[in-house]
């Protein structure tokens, strides 16, 4: 332990003392600092907790065992404990999943008797406070919002997230005389003044990262534009693939996901493999694109920019659609076999659900009971403000995305590190009023889209049973956005070849996994199943990348190596990333 002065010490606290009444000044002043209901308040909400103490009070036998077992394990945990502090032997339990817990891999939680104690206590209180949860007999709506909910408690009652319950926290506090707390007050601060309608904790070090400096770097220029989208051509190599590639990004967040830092960009890996790329970068909408609705994005995000690609010579293209934006893909898709265009040539899914069914736990915050509240809230100002799905997808995450960063920045007064998906994720987009509401209630809650014909585009009843491209659809384990099995469901609804692949990871970094990357392995298989589970045991598995295995897949789609377009004689307007991105 560093030697600290007692002054050093008290001028500490009077630098946190002054940070704390700005904040609090702050707080009080600006209205718009306070953190958004729109998912939370809602009628149901009060009809849920009194379904609970109804239940608890007609049937407290379901909770009997519940109850009996936590005292147990309290009691032993006590005797453990006591057995530790006295220097007698005592052999832990095997089931202990905090070993494993990133919150918990400071040594002293488990080498110190004091903090073994409390983490012990605190995991086995987060295990009663589940398994209580599992009794409750509620519709599938209520249920999902009230383990939301509870999850979102615990993981905020975590002893890891307050000072003298934070083994790593105190031994900062000591070695520095308190200079983490002031430091990290201060980044409470600067956090609070910069945000906008919600408090948004800092993930990633912003000031090193530029769109168009060192992401988004990828050599393009935009060739055509409308209210909704610029297309980006992307400078070939001298020889490329005769088919070329179209991609729809997601318009939750800017397209650069696809573009990141070199070493991680799928666009540069795309042009380096001789493929000839176009890709739409979406507006960030304002109340004055309020009117724009789902078949507005068809037609300006995906009809409109492939008829420009066909002025260019090219009569057929391979389209990849990411996320919501595989969404719009599909119906796309089913929108051209109807017309009895052949423009598409293959179509390949990023983590894109077509089949609604299990939304996961974005149906927690998304459902019948809420829609009328999120409706009410976007219809006043014309657009979804980005920040509220950023933090919803947070909350989905909460230890990683929320409560990790908040004991780095603020308990341990460190700042975060350069982090390029990070970045992005912070950078996200507003989504039009009329869209979303259409999509939510549309898809999300009625799920009408895998019914054939429920759902008419542009004059055409959509169904996506009719697509018998070639199709490759890619998931990733441990996405709570889009639950593979769910991506696993939208595939099934097509005729044709299909591919399914299942990386490890998440929405984003199972996506961004770099060719040469051992990181995360894959799985993958044609034989498509009806269940799931079934498809695993079939699939093989891959310990390199998806990217390489995709790559396969796209050369057998793409026909052979030809001279590329003349990409100089490309009428520009302006030089990529474009204007639209950096809104």
């Amino acid at each position: 332990m560093s030697s600290i002065s007692s002054d050093k010490i008290i001028e500490n606290i009077k630098k946190a003392s002054i940070y704390y009444q700005e904040i609090i000044m702050h707080l009080t002043q600006n209205q718009s600092a306070n953190f958004s209901s729109i998912f939370y308040e809602n009628n149901k909400s009060q009809e849920i907790a009194t379904k609970l103490f109804e239940q608890f009070f007609e049937h407290p036998e379901k909770f009997t065992e519940i109850n009996l077992e936590y005292i147990h394990n309290l009691q032993q945990l006590i005797t453990s404990s006591v057995a530790k502090f006295t220097g007698k032997q005592y052999e832990d339990s095997q089931n202990d999943k905090s070993f494993f817990d990133k919150r918990f891999k400071d040594p002293a939680w488990q080498q110190s008797v004091y903090f073994d104690f409390i983490r012990k206590y605190y995991m086995i209180s987060a295990n009663w406070t589940k398994n209580t949860v599992k009794q409750y007999e509620l519709d599938s709506d209520s249920k999902r919002f009230l383990e939301f909910t509870s999850n979102q408690f615990m993981d905020a009652l975590s002893p890891s997230n307050f000072i003298f319950s934070n083994p790593e926290v105190i031994r900062e506090s000591l070695d520095t005389g308190m200079s983490n707390i002031t430091k990290g007050m201060e980044n409470f601060l600067m956090d609070l003044k910069k945000s906008d309608g919600l408090i948004n904790i800092s993930t990633t070090d912003k000031s090193y990262f530029k769109v168009g400096k060192n992401l988004a770097t990828t050599k393009g220029k935009v060739i055509f534009q409308n209210d909704l989208i610029q297309l980006i051509c992307y400078k070939p190599k001298k020889m490329t693939h005769a088919i070329p590639i179209f991609i729809i990004p997601p318009w939750i967040n800017k397209y650069y996901i696809m573009d990141l830092s070199k070493k991680n960009s799928l666009i540069k890996w795309l042009v380096d493999n001789n493929f000839q790329v176009f890709l739409v970068s979406w507006v960030n909408p304002t109340k004055d694109l309020a009117h724009k609705d789902f078949e507005h994005y068809l037609q300006e995000g995906v009809i409109e920019p492939l008829e420009y690609i066909k002025t260019l010579g090219f009569s057929k293209v391979n389209t990849v659609g990411y996320c919501i934006g595989g969404t719009l893909l599909a119906i796309a898709i089913s929108y051209y076999k109807s017309n009895n265009n052949t423009i598409i040539n293959s179509a390949s899914f990023f983590t894109t659900l077509l089949d609604f069914s299990n939304p996961g736990e974005l149906g927690a915050l998304i459902n019948k009971s809420t829609i009328d509240c999120i409706e009410n809230k976007v219809s006043e100002v014309g657009y979804l403000d980005k920040n509220y799905l950023t933090n919803s997808f947070s909350l989905i995450r909460a230890n990683d995305l929320v409560w990790s960063y908040f004991v780095n920045n603020y308990l341990l007064g460190k700042s975060p590190a350069a982090f390029d998906i990070l970045y992005w994720n912070s950078d996200s987009t507003n989504l039009p009023a009329k869209m979303y509401i259409y999509y939510l209630k549309n898809m999300y809650i009625d799920n009408l889209l895998k019914i054939p014909n429920n759902i008419q585009m542009l004059g055409t009843k959509i169904n996506l049973t009719d697509i018998d491209i070639p199709t490759f659809s890619l998931a990733a384990k441990a996405d709570h956005i889009a639950l593979w099995q769910s991506v696993y469901d939208g595939i099934k609804l097509f005729k044709g070849n299909k591919t399914f692949c299942l990386t490890e990871a998440g929405h984003v970094t199972g996506v961004i996994n770099p060719a040469n990357s051992y990181k995360y392995p894959h799985m993958i298989s044609t034989n498509i199943v009806e269940n799931p589970n079934k498809w695993l045991e079939s699939a093989k598995i891959q310990k390199d990348s998806w990217w390489n295995s995709w790559n396969k897949w796209l050369c057998n789609n793409s026909k052979e190596l030809t001279k590329s377009i003349n990409y100089n004689s490309i009428n520009m307007i302006e030089n990529a990333p474009g204007s639209y991105v950096c809104e």
